[in-house]
């Protein structure tokens, strides 16, 4: 799987690795459903990321707020030079329907890492 194969790379930068949901993060994760969370990350990265031009590139993605932004900074899925280094997908292009959905794929798959306590 190509997720797990991303994750376990990722969780061996100490940058990457130092991002952990915090309980509030949890217990909206459990309010809201695991299916309403994958919505959101699929908003997310098509308003911020998918965009062939982004004006405030490596800016978009804030720090806090969200599950999903936190989710984003670990994966290397937070702006565009991010995808490229890690995930080599080009930052001169709209994002592609498949590459969106692998982001998000990461997202959710770190995210349910989270959830089942690391």
């Amino acid at each position: 799987m190509r997720e797990q194969e991303i994750l376990e790379r990722l969780a061996k930068s100490k940058f990457r690795s130092s991002f952990h949901l915090k309980e509030k993060d949890l217990l909206y994760i459990k309010d809201k459903g695991l299916d309403k969370i994958e919505d959101h990350a699929y908003d997310f990265i098509n308003k911020r990321l998918k965009p062939k031009i982004i004006p405030n590139d490596g800016k978009q993605t804030p720090w806090k707020g969200h599950p999903v932004f936190i989710a984003e900074h670990a994966t290397a899925t937070c702006c565009r030079s991010c995808l490229y280094k890690w995930h080599h997908i080009s930052k001169d292009k709209e994002l592609s329907i498949e590459e969106v959905d692998y982001i998000v794929r990461v997202i959710m798959a770190w995210i349910k890492n989270e959830v089942k306590g690391g």
